[in-house]
């Protein structure tokens, strides 16, 4: 792995993971401050508005269509071509979102019956108003998405990568000043000005913007754009709707099953985002300027030593999450949840933990194919995965009740990611990935690891469950580091030194 991903895996790595935090910390004041009440609700149901207006135009899809163009260009040295491909998309987006923006915050009043039916009277009036205040906030998201993308294209990461906590710090703040719903809607819009959109802009300014304002619907690359971003916005992957379809079938499985789900893969999304979300960002320039130089078999390698390297802390991963999964429930959602609950919350995360190497995965092997300018694939394979597996969904959650739904979401997403994988080795015949030789070592390494942490647990009975998991999960996780290490797994033994190098460094 080059020494840019590795700085930039880095610096994404930190930023999501107190990103993580700090969206813990949200939580617990949103739960403090609004509790469950119809103003929460209210809150809650705006954002489904907000996020369907930021679907339909693949805002978050932007930095994966816009880089390999921008960066194409700066590839070839020819910067002046890179700007103008930044200003005919940025202003033909940018028109685009105010306009929709506007339609839906006149359509509010008429648009809140048909996605919130259950609203009527002042909490109706309370949720339009809400809408109406987080509305914009798409607006500072596309754009910044736009202005952190050309960012990224240089490998300057930091101020993309600050963005997203300035932004739930903002809500924070918003709902700690006024104590109301309102006042968190306040707080997204700040945030989504001052992070998502100020701070890009900052970076985009100090490396020599060169906007102008201009629209041509001929441009090459407005119309490349548009082509890459039409099977995102088309297009329902297995990644998007699993949230959705897990819901709809918890919904009638009794009180605290959607949340017992939401939990459980709240806490998976912790090394999800830290370990395979910031692999993905950090390692996308740099395949990307490798494909635009022609390279492609070097940006194959690059691709998979990086993804290889992601798993290695994704297994370590599952291992602790696994074995004190229930521990780890209770530290940080508390006793408001009684010791049976925490339980079931355990055992849906060690479900879901089996497939989050795939988790974890997606988000940067999907990135081989947008490196190369290849949107439509991973849409359509990820839209037939949740066509082919939502049945299976239903199937057992009918059987297996609510432990059902995550062993469908770990199928669903694991016949994905090894979909993709395969369609990319497609492409790179003769290119060795080095898959086979490595889950020949990590997979076994895991299970050994999970059975000691799980066998210790069944032993040892401390009082508190920070000790407990603390124990258990410490014991199995040196255990799968010192099993991967024995075995010579080259990418554990390059994470360990990279660990070391960055101690030695703050010393």
């Amino acid at each position: 792995m080059s020494r840019q991903i590795r700085i930039a895996s880095l610096i994404w790595g930190g930023s999501i993971l107190l990103s993580r935090v700090i969206g813990l910390v949200r939580e617990a004041v949103f739960g403090r401050v609004l509790g469950t009440s119809d103003a929460a609700d209210a809150y809650l149901a705006a954002f489904p508005f907000a996020d369907f207006l930021n679907y339909l135009l693949a805002a978050g899809a932007l930095s994966l269509v816009f880089i390999p163009i921008f960066g194409g260009h700066l590839a070839r040295k020819d910067e002046a071509a890179a700007w103008s491909a930044f200003s005919n998309i940025a202003t033909f987006i940018g028109l685009l979102i105010c306009a929709a923006t506007a339609g839906m915050w006149v359509a509010a009043p008429h648009l809140v019956p048909v996605f919130a039916p259950g609203f009527d009277g002042e909490n109706a009036a309370l949720l339009v108003r809400i809408v109406r205040i987080i509305l914009p906030a798409q607006i500072f998201h596309v754009l910044g998405g736009l202005l952190g993308a050309a960012l990224q294209a240089r490998d300057r990461h930091t101020l993309p990568a600050l963005a997203p906590l300035v932004y739930t710090s903002g809500i924070i703040v918003g709902g700690l000043i006024t104590g109301t719903a309102e006042g968190f809607a306040w707080g997204v819009l700040a945030g989504s000005a001052l992070g998502p959109f100020l701070l890009p802009l900052i970076g985009s300014i100090q490396s020599g913007m060169r906007y102008r304002p201009s629209l041509s619907l001929r441009h090459p690359d407005l119309r490349a754009y548009l082509w890459r971003s039409l099977p995102i916005m088309l297009g329902f992957s297995i990644v998007v709707v699993d949230d959705w379809i897990v819901t709809r079938e918890a919904s009638g499985m009794g009180e605290g099953a959607v949340a017992s789900l939401r939990y459980a893969k709240n806490l998976m999304r912790v090394p999800m985002g830290v370990f395979g979300l910031a692999t993905g960002v950090a390692a996308y320039p740099t395949i990307s300027r490798m494909v635009a130089r022609g390279e492609h078999d070097a940006a194959h390698r690059t691709l998979s030593s990086a993804v290889r390297r992601m798993l290695v802390l994704a297994f370590g991963a599952q291992v602790v999450l696994t074995v004190a999964g229930a521990e780890i429930s209770a530290v940080i959602y508390g006793s408001r949840i009684p010791p049976e609950g925490h339980a079931t919350i355990g055992a849906a995360l060690a479900i879901l933990c089996v497939g989050l190497w795939a988790w974890a995965a997606q988000t940067v092997v999907a990135r081989g194919f947008y490196a190369r300018g290849e949107t439509w694939l991973p849409t359509l394979a990820g839209t037939a995965a949740a066509l082919a597996c939502y049945p299976l969904y239903h199937l057992l959650g009918q059987e297996l009740g609510l432990l059902g739904l995550p062993i469908a979401t770990t199928v669903a997403i694991s016949a994905y990611v090894l979909t993709l994988v395969l369609l990319l080795r497609r492409r790179h015949p003769g290119v060795s990935d080095g898959y086979g030789p490595f889950l020949l070592r990590v997979v076994p390494a895991t299970a050994i690891a999970i059975g000691l942490g799980l066998a210790l647990d069944r032993v040892v009975g401390l009082p508190h469950p920070l000790l407990q998991g603390g124990l258990t999960g410490g014991v199995a996780g040196a255990t799968f580091l010192g099993l991967v290490l024995a075995l010579r797994v080259p990418e554990a033994a390059a994470v360990v030194q990279a660990v070391r190098g960055r101690l030695g460094r703050r010393r």
